[in-house]
């Protein structure tokens, strides 16, 4: 279990972590822990944020600490948006063309355009968040990054596509244990989000499900499976919702007020 976390923070993180080097075999288990990881990494922004707001206005701490959040992940899932977006939006829906452009280095007007909505729309929901009480902020921040890196559980069951990579080998070595420990710790940390006054985490919740799932049904009916950077797409997708849940909630906080 110990070689599966570590493995899971050298993995999601560029945190440098002691310990034997991480082998292929170790990335399936990993999997169990990608919500705690991803948690954490948000969490660490978020707490970034409400401490940089105590010398800058709110925008620019929340900018800030979206730029230092990029530094702890190395722009892992980011990369692999950024791709996804290219390929998915040049690929006039002919796969293997799709996967062609994937594979490509270079950012299209594509990747552009969705790495910047993307990165904004988390600086604006941090923006936002610096208003209430850090435990809140921080909580809230912190449960949509776990529910983000979830996904990965379900979106490995689906087929690996042709040159899948490191996604195929995760895949073929990965067990239902693996997504119902997932599922188990993300629920739990929904529940500590929640117990701590994030009052829209269930929302959150459910919105992440609901983007994972309808993620799922297209990869399957459109491309046939997954890959690395169709994965890591489905993560900032399912972020993206819950972000979106917990902002609303909070729009609806400041109107019944």
């Amino acid at each position: 279990m110990l070689n599966t976390l570590i493995a899971a923070v050298r993995f999601l993180t560029r945190i440098p972590v002691p310990g034997r080097a991480t082998t292929v075999e170790d990335l399936p288990g990993s999997i169990a822990w990608f919500p705690v990881v991803g948690a954490l990494a948000n969490a660490a922004v978020a707490g970034i944020a409400v401490g940089l707001a105590l010398w800058w206005p709110p925008l620019i701490a929340a900018v800030l600490a979206v730029a230092l959040g990029l530094l702890i992940t190395g722009g892992f899932h980011e990369d692999a948006c950024a791709d996804s977006a290219d390929g998915l939006g040049g690929g006039n829906g002919d796969r293997e063309r799709i996967l062609m452009i994937m594979k490509d280095s270079r950012i299209g007007a594509y990747a552009g355009m969705t790495l910047w909505v993307v990165l904004a729309l988390r600086a604006a929901v941090l923006t936002a968040l610096i208003a209430l009480p850090p435990v809140i902020a921080i909580a809230g921040f912190a449960l949509a990054g776990a529910w983000g890196r979830w996904t990965a559980a379900p979106l490995l069951r689906l087929p690996p596509l042709a040159g899948a990579g490191l996604a195929k080998d995760i895949a073929a070595g990965g067990s239902l244990a693996a997504l119902f420990v997932a599922t188990a710790f993300v629920a739990l940390l929904t529940g500590v989000a929640w117990w701590l006054g994030v009052t829209r985490a269930p929302g959150m919740a459910g919105a992440a499900l609901v983007a994972t799932a309808v993620w799922a049904l297209y990869l399957k009916r459109s491309l046939g499976g997954q890959c690395g950077d169709l994965l890591g797409a489905g993560n900032l997708l399912a972020e993206a919702a819950a972000l979106l849940a917990l902002t609303a909630g909070l729009c609806q906080a400041v109107r019944a007020d």
